[in-house]
C-alpha cells in the first residue's frame, strides 16, 4: 500500500525544481518514469476499498480514476510534453509554457480528485474499521491536501507523498485489525470504545 507514495517521494528527490534549457531533458525523462507511478495511488485507494460495496466507496473509486485519468494528462503535457519541447528548442518555447499551462489546468482537476477520493475512502474506513482507522485517514488526508499544490517537488511534495504512503499503511494495517467475517458473511461490528 505504501510503495506508490514512497516510490513518488524518492523520484521527487530527483524532479527539477524549474523548467529550463539546461534541465528539460531531466524533466521530460523523470516524467516518463513517473507515468505508470502516479495511478498507482489510484490503485492504492481502489484496494484499500476492496469488498465495499456502498455508494460513498463507488464514489470514491470514481475519484480516485478521474485523478489518475487527469494526473497523467498532467503528467504528459507538462511534463513529457513540455520538457521536451524545451529540450529540443534553442530558447524558451511558448508552446511548451502553453502546454504546461493546460497540464498544470487538467493536473489541478486530478488532484483535487484525488483529495475527494481521500476523503471518501477516509470515511468508509473508519465507519468499517472504528477508530483505528482514524490515524490513517488523518494522515492521507494531510498528504493529498499538500499534494494538491506540491506535486512531487521536495521538500511539501515529497513529504505529501510520504504522507500519502503512511496513511495508506495505517488504513491497511487498521483493515487487519478488524474481526474475521462471521460463517454466514458478516463481521461483527467493532466497538467504539
Amino acid at each position: 500500500m505504501a510503495a506508490p507514495g514512497l516510490v513518488l517521494a524518492v523520484l521527487g528527490l530527483f524532479h527539477p525544481r524549474v523548467l529550463a534549457q539546461s534541465t528539460a531533458g531531466a524533466w521530460w525523462q523523470l516524467h516518463v518514469v513517473a507515468l505508470p507511478l502516479f495511478p498507482l495511488l489510484a490503485v492504492a485507494l481502489w484496494v484499500l476499498l476492496r469488498g465495499e460495496t456502498g455508494v460513498v466507496a463507488w464514489l470514491a473509486r470514481i475519484a480516485a480514476y478521474s485523478y489518475a485519468a487527469f494526473y497523467t494528462a498532467l503528467d504528459v503535457l507538462a511534463g513529457i510534453g513540455a520538457g521536451y519541447l524545451v529540450d529540443r528548442a534553442q530558447s524558451g518555447s511558448q508552446e511548451a509554457n502553453d502546454l504546461r499551462s493546460l497540464g498544470n489546468d487538467l493536473g489541478m482537476i486530478g488532484s483535487w480528485s484525488f483529495l475527494v477520493a481521500v476523503v471518501l475512502t477516509g470515511f468508509v474506513l473508519v465507519r468499517r474499521d472504528g477508530w483505528a482507522a482514524l490515524p490513517g485517514a488523518a494522515i492521507l488526508f494531510g498528504g493529498a491536501a499538500s499534494f494538491l499544490h506540491g506535486h512531487i517537488y521536495w521538500p511539501s511534495g515529497g513529504l505529501a507523498m510520504v504522507a500519502v504512503a503512511g496513511g495508506c499503511a495505517a488504513l491497511a494495517w487498521a483493515a487487519g485489525t478488524r474481526p474475521a467475517p462471521q460463517p454466514g458473511g458478516t463481521a461483527p461490528v467493532p466497538s467504539s470504545s
